[in-house]
């Protein structure tokens, strides 16, 4: 058994932020699935948004915000966040963040523009900003005396007053399993926090590391907390297409200085589809690009900055530059063949201003929550800021809380179950579950193919439950587990949205409607409770 005042499930940005905020005065444990840097923070490209510019003003960006969101951005949550992107800035460059300095500008740091945005307010470290944050951040967190560290541990199940079969709505902390040892452990914690990121590897081609497994989102749902707006499903627009590249993600910070998206035979196609052209917000872009790859049968389209210098793309895009160039595509003298890969999962668990979800002790913070920022399309760059300004936000909530007495929890009992004997059944069942999401629930859907994705579902539910009932759990079973769900989650959302909105595209309800409403959906028993 081991004891903190905070469990923190995740080692993201959001989480990472968090311990941090809170180590000065509480035992913090992070628990994460590898190491520190294998979520999907680390792997962010383009940058940061918030207002530091004069020319730029805090209703520009939430009006921005409110347009990628196809109207349903939550207001209060809107400005809430705009209103502190400053000092969430600010807090990263006191910890040390090396982002891009540029001694001409105001602020003092150079500033890019994303699609979406009507400003540059993009504050970034050259193109690997969320490995410069995390790099700093990490080496923070690993070295403070009250936070333990653990990593290759994966959380099973958080442990609630429905699970100890007792009264109320509350959480106490958490199972984990020792990926490395095998063994199970109880973590008990007046405060537990999901920060466990998205759910990107539901899907068949995706942008996210293999850790987003949509672990925080099952977990909130299964202890009894409601889930909103899973439907919506970020598709980066550009994703590079190469054989021998995995998931590698041509920034949005591309177009935004100046790369024009091209038809194989070097045509313009984006004005087609939208007068902004390559910054249109995300869900325009990956539209427009799989409309003309399945209306001419490409494999994939083209994005050419080649008109830029050699040396700008070498300054703005190193990381970029270096990976193409290792893979034979020299982006100064030729564009980049690009596809659409699954991004960002902008529903979650539901949550206040402060992170609290609908569990007393249970907050949950970043990707894995639905705060109502992002709505049906999330603006670029818009994500590393609600995981800093929601960080902080917990934060406070956190310690400012009466301490709670804690019950004596029970331990993981495996008395029932035995060693798997055919664990080929859970990468088949993983495969099959990624393949049908891709093609039944992806850019473009229809009532008949979400209900066939269903119908799946269901048959691999049954499966999995079974094969968790009756044997020890490894990480991938848990893994699978967590996506089944999650993959439940987004079609059953999405079969409820009768309409075309944002992220949401179905040729069955090709209209959108007057009033922008969000998907809630409430987990088994969760009125009485």
């Amino acid at each position: 058994m081991l004891r903190f005042d905070t469990l923190i499930i995740g080692s993201g940005l959001a989480g990472l932020s968090l311990a941090l905020k809170l180590a000065d005065r509480q035992k913090v444990a992070v628990i994460t699935k590898k190491s520190l840097l294998d979520g999907a923070s680390a792997w962010a490209q383009g940058g940061i948004a918030a207002v530091l510019s004069p020319d730029d003003s805090l209703e520009k960006h939430v009006q921005d915000t409110f347009v990628a969101g196809a109207g349903l951005c939550d207001p209060n949550t809107t400005r809430f966040v705009v209103e502190r992107g400053a000092e969430a800035i600010n807090w990263l460059i006191s910890q040390g963040v090396p982002f891009t300095r540029d001694e001409g500008s105001d602020s003092g740091y150079h500033l890019t523009r994303e699609g979406g945005h009507s400003h540059r307010r993009i504050i970034h470290a050259t193109d690997a900003t969320g490995r410069a944050v995390q790099e700093t951040i990490a080496t923070r967190a690993s070295t403070h005396p009250n936070i333990t560290l653990l990593e290759q541990h994966i959380a099973i199940d958080l442990i609630t007053c429905k699970k100890m079969r007792i009264e109320g709505n509350c959480c106490y902390g958490a199972y984990a399993l020792n990926s490395l040892s095998g063994e199970v452990v109880t973590i008990a914690a007046e405060n537990t926090v999901l920060a466990t990121g998205g759910a990107g590897k539901v899907y068949l081609y995706t942008t996210n590391p293999d850790t987003a497994t949509g672990d925080g989102i099952a977990m909130g749902w299964r202890a009894g907390c409601r889930v909103s707006n899973m439907e919506f499903i970020q598709f980066h627009p550009t994703c590079l297409y190469h054989p021998h590249a995995k998931s590698f993600l041509i920034s949005e910070a591309v177009r935004g200085e100046g790369g024009i998206l091209k038809l194989p035979d070097g045509t313009r196609f984006m004005p087609w589809h939208d007068e902004r052209a390559e910054l249109a917000p995300r869900d325009v872009v990956a539209r427009a690009i799989d409309f003309e790859m399945k209306k001419r049968g490409l494999d994939c389209v083209y994005l050419d900055i080649s008109h830029q210098p050699l040396e700008f793309l070498q300054e703005h895009f190193p990381t970029i530059y270096s990976r193409c160039l290792a893979l034979g595509i020299d982006i100064s003298k030729q564009p980049i063949p690009v596809v659409p890969a699954v991004h960002f999962t902008c529903g979650g668990i539901v949550t206040d201003l402060h992170g609290r979800t609908d569990l007393k002790g249970l907050y949950a913070i970043g990707e894995t929550a639905c705060t109502g920022l992002h709505g049906a399309n999330r603006l670029a760059s818009n994500s590393l800021l609600e995981c800093l300004v929601f960080a902080e936000a917990a934060s406070r909530d956190i310690l400012n809380n009466t301490p709670r007495k804690m019950p004596e929890l029970p331990r993981w009992d495996e008395s029932q179950v035995t060693d798997a004997d055919e664990t080929v059944v859970i990468s088949h069942n993983w495969d099959e579950l990624r393949r049908f999401m891709w093609d039944y629930v992806g850019i473009v859907r229809t009532t008949k193919r979400l209900q066939r994705a269903q119908h799946r579902i269901k048959l691999l539910h049954e499966e999995i439950d079974e094969f968790y009932s009756n044997f020890h759990v490894s990480a991938d079973l848990l893994e699978l587990r967590n996506l089944v769900q999650t993959a439940d989650l987004i079609v059953q959302s999405a079969l409820s949205r009768h309409e075309s909105r944002g992220l949401h595209f179905s040729k069955d309800y090709p209209e959108m409607l007057p009033e922008a409403v969000p998907t809630v959906l409430c987990p088994p028993g969760y009125l009485a409770a």
